[in-house]
């Protein structure tokens, strides 16, 4: 086994230790990086890391992110690094600033790999929708399965053991469904307490900046890194940031968990059912307070066409500037309209032209109140409803996904006709702004899912802390592709 394929905790004592050095932990990196099968990188940065390697000095006994790579989804902003979010409107574009969580990566001086693929500028959910084609999930040898999206690249990177650490963003549940379908930690903050500086908007009364780790305490020590109030960010909360690792090891023997009947009712998979159903007694067990709980199926029912008609609409809005005259691809045209019409035309691909279309729909002045006034409201009788089960308890407990990865199929990524609660539950994170993470929970036909643990708005640290205890009890840590081989 390679020092690489341990989490950052681990590898942060072999660094200071001096059993290994950056630059082999970046050789081997970049070694599993070329050879790798799964379609999971835009654009390798191994020029920029070597030259980073250069500057680190001795290792930093207090500075866990040292000397560890690490890759970033093609969503974040990367002074002098080719940034596409995996769409051909946006071929050529280099930026000329980092996104602050790449900064703070970089101050820390954690070392990138390379900008990971993903669903075309953060729309999709299956990882297929990138210009570079579908991205592989690497515990399918045979390509038949996909790993989830957006967060697609990121989450293949960490699951194929090329990388410890990956950032991605979550709208809907775009790092937490990948994690589930990687077996991997996959974690986005409370709203606000991660800068979103530099993160290309996709819905920003949605959007959470968000990361993959084999390990909880590996998550943790990232909050502690990337938390925090930033100025370039008018979101960014003032909330003091806790030491969140310290915080995972205080216990939660006082805790109360809900499970959502109607969520937990819409899991058809056995196998999925029978792990989430032990690992309930297992809990019990330890004297925590599990409760099955309702809430109004009604408004389960409508978290997908709630969330449809918010993304597309905000979307609309958020990617207008895509116009093929500020920057990006350029198409011909005799008049600027004519530029804009082409580019776009061009530039798109089919699902995202589909969801402008939506989008515009939506926010027509006759259709403002039915649809989206309507879904703002929904959005807000959800959040309720989801509130008032915090009052009386520090999480909800749910299975992330109704079952492991799917197949890739021609409806992919189509839009769904159906309300799918099993599939889209994860978008209450989102819609409160709540933290929520995914953990592996087991195994189906040598394929990972997982079970997620949201909170209370600025309870990260109990959500962690939960979490932490999960994952002993659950037994499943630090998996990779390359670790279930040996």
């Amino acid at each position: 086994m390679h020092i690489l394929d341990l989490t950052i905790s681990e590898i942060h004592r072999a660094l200071v230790n001096k059993e290994i050095t950056p630059r082999e932990l970046v050789d081997e990196a970049f070694r599993r990086l070329e050879s790798d099968a799964n379609n999971l990188f835009e654009t390798s940065m191994k020029e920029q890391t070597y030259k980073r390697l250069a500057t680190l000095g001795e290792p930093e006994k207090d500075n866990v992110f040292w000397g560890i790579p690490f890759m970033i989804k093609d969503n974040f902003s990367t002074k002098g690094v080719l940034t596409t979010a995996s769409s051909d409107i946006l071929n050529g574009y280099i930026p000329v600033f980092d996104a602050t969580v790449v900064k703070k990566l970089y101050q820390a001086k954690a070392l990138p790999i390379a900008k990971a693929t993903m669903d075309e500028l953060a729309m999709g959910g299956s990882g297929v929708t990138g210009h570079k084609g579908p991205t592989f999930n690497p515990y399918d040898i045979k390509h038949e399965h996909i790993i989830g999206g957006s967060s697609s690249g990121s989450a293949a990177a960490v699951a194929a053991g090329i990388v410890p650490f990956a950032l991605g963003s979550d709208t809907g549940d775009s790092v937490r469904k990948p994690a589930s379908h990687g077996g991997l930690v996959g974690f986005k903050a409370t709203w606000g307490r991660i800068s979103r500086y530099g993160l290309f908007p996709f819905v920003p009364s949605l959007d959470h900046v968000g990361y993959f780790t084999r390990s909880v305490e590996d998550a943790a020590h990232a909050l502690n890194l990337l938390s925090g109030y930033d100025k370039m960010d008018t979101t960014s909360s003032i909330k003091p940031v806790e030491n969140y690792v310290k915080k995972i090891h205080d216990g939660i023997e006082n805790a109360r968990i809900a499970v959502l009947n109607q969520v937990y009712s819409s899991i058809t998979d056995a196998a999925v059912r029978h792990a989430f159903d032990h690992l309930v007694e297992n809990v019990k067990a330890k004297g925590i307070i599990v409760d099955f709980v309702d809430i109004d199926e009604a408004l389960m029912r409508a978290i997908y066409p709630t969330y449809i008609v918010l993304s597309c609409a905000e979307a609309t809005s958020n990617n207008a500037n895509l116009d093929g005259i500020r920057f990006g691809q350029r198409k011909d045209g005799e008049t600027y309209q004519d530029i804009m019409t082409n580019s776009r035309t061009a530039g798109f691909s089919p699902l995202i032209k589909r969801r402008f279309l939506i989008g515009s729909f939506a926010l027509m002045r006759e259709n403002q109140f039915e649809l989206y006034q309507r879904a703002q409201k929904a959005r807000r009788l959800i959040v309720d409803a989801v509130n008032k089960i915090f009052d009386n308890y520090d999480a909800i407990l749910l299975p992330a996904a109704p079952s492991v990865a799917p197949k890739f199929n021609a409806d992919s990524d189509a839009l769904s006709d159906e309300y799918l609660i099993a599939d889209n539950h994860l978008a209450i994170g989102n819609f409160g702004g709540f933290p929520s993470l995914t953990l592996p929970l087991g195994f189906k036909d040598n394929l990972p899912f997982g079970v997620n643990v949201t909170g209370r708005p600025y309870a990260d640290a109990d959500v962690l802390a939960i979490a932490y205890q999960l994952e002993n009890i659950i037994g499943y840590r630090n998996l990779s592709t390359r670790r279930m081989k040996q």
